[in-house]
């Protein structure tokens, strides 16, 4: 928001409401602000914080919040509602750039507490372009996605931090046909109009339309699953965003939903919403055990994202759920290819191929895997991170479509979860392992020249494969950390493995 111009004694500035003929001073302008008039949330020159100087186009901008899949960062020392403002108007700009009739641009927000100041700060931003903003309010991600798939409209902004800690917020964004943007192709531009902001002067500001997308979003995802029977699921929704949808979508199913932290709370009280990390699973397995459920189900922060335990509170990888969906998708479609990410156990292909599948084996990160989706027209693809991708959901994640299917499932078979399970754990792996090192290229070099006499493939870091164990070593895209997974035919094999690898990784002599 362009901060006022100095006027002197006696002098008062005029201005013009959004979408108003008339003039007004600067005595009725602070009247309508304090009375929050409807249209001062769109408003140029509505007053800032004391805090809140936005005198020029320059600020302190922190170029690492720009990541490789979103803009992310600690609220407000890297990411504060300037900012937001200034990214909210460079993502109309790009929008416009991909699309020069674009207008429509879909936002929606997590229960975070810095949420609701950048949401409306980013809403501000967008407006102040002549974009339209479609407020859809407090949703998981994959409800913003949706909006932006079902309803055609040109973009969308999710206001979240996923999984990271309550202090951390940021944005996940998307253009048309719910297109993910990644660094390569949206992001840095974004970064790059961002640095170089100046106020836009245009006349015309976009409306703020506000929507609630949760009616049609519960018929689509209801579209994955039937003949459900009555099941008992533990969810922990971690005070996340699940603690609103599950209710919403499972109201009216032959299911019975034990809830733990349902709460939406964003300074995440009971633990972080993270359900890859083992510790944050305790209380899920233990409620599992407890009330003798036939499964659990953790999501992340913002509910695309879900972690399973057997009706025994076991974990299960992201991988084997991966393959068991995958056979779902290939008893309906045969010959279907199915994407997995390179971490994954070679149970994966292997079981897609046991079913009458195509595997296609992609590189970590959503974007990548949303845009081999929709390249090689794949029915299904999952990630060891718990992202699982549905072509019929505009090729976009869904920890709730993946978490109606697993229930399908079950349903369908009437045996427990860990029998599903059993025989896909023929292979022991280390799951992932995260090092800090200073110099990560110089260490993955290391490591190759090491290991020169297995199979080297660089898709996606290093992955080198013998016979009998595999491993790959990539850098974090997100985090200033080497990650480590590694997988042997035998338990042996695979700590062999991995005290070589993490000896090696620490600066240790073999």
């Amino acid at each position: 928001m362009r901060k006022k111009q100095v006027v002197e004694k006696g002098e008062e500035r005029q201005h013009r409401c959004p979408g108003e003929t008339y003039t007004i001073n600067d005595s009725v302008c602070r009247g309508r602000q304090r009375v929050n008039y409807p249209k001062c949330n769109v408003c140029l020159d509505k007053v800032e914080p004391a805090n809140f100087d936005n005198s020029t186009g320059e600020s302190k901008l922190s170029v690492s919040i720009f990541k490789s899949y979103d803009i992310r960062g600690r609220y407000p020392e890297e990411l504060d509602d300037l900012t937001a403002r200034k990214i909210g108007s460079s993502v109309a700009h790009f929008l416009k750039e991909v699309n020069p009739r674009a207008k429509n641009i879909v936002v929606g927000r997590d229960m975070r507490l810095s949420s609701k100041s950048l949401t409306n700060a980013l809403i501000d931003g967008i407006c102040s372009t002549g974009m339209n903003v479609v407020n859809i309010g407090v949703v998981s991600t994959e409800m913003t996605t949706f909006a932006v798939g079902h309803y055609n409209y040109d973009g969308g902004v999710m206001v979240t931090a996923s999984h990271n800690p309550a202090a951390y917020n940021g944005f996940k964004i998307c253009r048309e046909h719910a297109i993910p943007l990644s660094k390569e192709t949206g992001i840095d531009r974004i970064a790059k109009l961002t640095q170089q902001y100046h106020p836009p002067r245009g006349e015309q500001l976009g409306k703020v339309i506000m929507s609630d997308v949760f009616k049609d979003y519960k018929r689509h995802v209801l579209r994955f699953v039937d003949n459900l029977r009555n099941i008992r699921i533990v969810v922990d929704a971690g005070n996340g965003m699940a603690g609103r949808t599950v209710p919403i979508v499972c109201e009216g199913l032959p299911i019975e939903i034990i809830p733990l932290y349902f709460e939406l709370d964003g300074t995440f009280p009971n633990h972080d919403a993270n359900p890859l990390i083992a510790k944050n699973l305790i209380d899920l397995q233990n409620k599992v055990r407890e009330t003798r459920a036939h499964l659990g189900v953790a999501f992340d922060g913002d509910a695309d994202r879900c972690v399973f335990v057997d009706e025994m509170g076991k974990i299960i990888g992201c991988d084997i759920i991966t393959a068991l969906i995958a056979r779902q998708f290939l008893e309906r479609e045969k010959g279907a290819t199915i994407l997995y990410d390179l971490r994954s156990s070679w149970v994966v292909p292997e079981e897609i191929k046991a079913a009458g599948g195509v595997p296609y084996r992609e590189r970590v990160g959503h974007s990548y895997m949303k845009a081999t989706l929709r390249e090689q027209k794949a029915v299904f693809g999952g990630e060891l991170s718990g992202h699982y991708y549905f072509r019929d959901n505009y090729c976009a994640d869904s920890g709730m479509i993946a978490f109606l299917t697993v229930l399908g499932l079950l349903s369908a078979k009437r045996t427990p979860f860990s029998s599903f399970v059993m025989p896909l754990k023929r292979y022991h792996a280390t799951g992932e392992l995260n090092f800090e090192v200073d110099d990560k290229d110089a260490k993955i070099d290391e490591i190759v020249r090491k290991f020169s006499t297995g199979t080297v493939d660089r898709l996606d870091g290093v992955t080198i494969e013998y016979n009998d164990w595999w491993f790959n070593i990539r850098k974090s895209n997100t985090e200033p950390l080497l990650r480590l997974n590694l997988e042997g035919r035998t338990h042996e094999l695979m700590e062999k493995g991995k005290k070589m690898l993490v000896n090696i990784i620490q600066g240790k002599l073999l």
